[in-house]
Protein backbone atom coordinates (compact mmCIF):
# COMPACT_ATOMS: atom_id res chain seq x y z
CA UNK A 1 0.00 0.00 0.00
CA UNK A 2 1.38 3.38 -0.89
CA UNK A 3 1.01 6.40 1.34
CA UNK A 4 -0.88 9.45 0.08
CA UNK A 5 1.16 12.35 -1.21
CA UNK A 6 0.91 15.85 0.19
CA UNK A 7 -1.24 16.84 -2.78
CA UNK A 8 -3.65 13.96 -2.16
CA UNK A 9 -3.82 14.83 1.53
CA UNK A 10 -4.68 18.45 0.69
CA UNK A 11 -7.39 17.25 -1.70
CA UNK A 12 -8.90 15.03 0.98
CA UNK A 13 -8.85 17.77 3.60
CA UNK A 14 -10.40 20.25 1.18
CA UNK A 15 -13.23 17.80 0.43
CA UNK A 16 -13.81 16.34 3.89
CA UNK A 17 -12.92 19.05 6.40
CA UNK A 18 -15.21 22.02 5.99
CA UNK A 19 -13.03 24.30 8.12
CA UNK A 20 -9.76 23.38 6.39
CA UNK A 21 -7.68 26.41 5.44
CA UNK A 22 -5.74 25.84 2.23
CA UNK A 23 -1.97 26.40 2.20
CA UNK A 24 -2.47 29.48 0.00
CA UNK A 25 -4.08 31.15 3.01
CA UNK A 26 -1.48 30.05 5.57
CA UNK A 27 0.56 32.94 6.97
CA UNK A 28 4.21 32.84 5.93
CA UNK A 29 5.64 33.59 9.37
CA UNK A 30 2.94 33.46 11.98
CA UNK A 31 3.73 33.73 15.66
CA UNK A 32 0.94 31.17 16.05
CA UNK A 33 3.31 28.51 14.69
CA UNK A 34 6.11 28.68 17.18
CA UNK A 35 8.47 26.10 18.61
CA UNK A 36 6.02 25.14 21.36
CA UNK A 37 3.38 24.22 18.79
CA UNK A 38 5.81 22.14 16.76
CA UNK A 39 7.12 20.20 19.74
CA UNK A 40 3.67 19.44 21.06
CA UNK A 41 2.26 18.55 17.62
CA UNK A 42 5.21 16.28 16.92
CA UNK A 43 4.57 14.37 20.14
CA UNK A 44 0.82 14.25 19.50
CA UNK A 45 1.41 12.97 15.96
CA UNK A 46 3.72 10.30 17.31
CA UNK A 47 0.95 9.05 19.59
CA UNK A 48 -1.93 9.28 17.12
CA UNK A 49 -0.24 7.46 14.26
CA UNK A 50 0.57 4.38 16.32
CA UNK A 51 -2.69 3.03 14.94
CA UNK A 52 -4.16 3.20 11.47
CA UNK A 53 -6.50 6.15 10.85
CA UNK A 54 -9.39 5.43 8.48
CA UNK A 55 -11.13 8.79 8.17
CA UNK A 56 -11.22 12.38 9.40
CA UNK A 57 -13.68 11.63 12.19
CA UNK A 58 -11.44 8.90 13.58
CA UNK A 59 -8.46 11.26 13.36
CA UNK A 60 -10.35 13.90 15.35
CA UNK A 61 -11.28 11.35 18.02
CA UNK A 62 -7.71 10.07 18.26
CA UNK A 63 -6.32 13.59 18.58
CA UNK A 64 -8.75 14.48 21.36
CA UNK A 65 -8.17 11.22 23.20
CA UNK A 66 -4.38 11.41 23.00
CA UNK A 67 -4.40 15.07 24.01
CA UNK A 68 -5.96 14.03 27.33
CA UNK A 69 -2.87 11.95 28.12
CA UNK A 70 -0.36 14.78 27.97
CA UNK A 71 1.18 15.44 31.34
CA UNK A 72 1.12 19.08 32.39
CA UNK A 73 4.80 18.75 33.27
CA UNK A 74 5.56 17.98 29.59
CA UNK A 75 3.68 21.07 28.43
CA UNK A 76 5.36 23.21 31.09
CA UNK A 77 8.79 21.94 30.01
CA UNK A 78 8.10 22.72 26.34
CA UNK A 79 6.96 26.23 27.24
CA UNK A 80 10.04 26.73 29.44
CA UNK A 81 12.36 25.80 26.55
Amino acid sequence: MRLPTGYETLQLLTQEAQDFITPALWPANSSDFDLVDYQIWWKLQERVYRSRIHDVDQLKLCLMEDWKHFQQTFIDEVVRQ
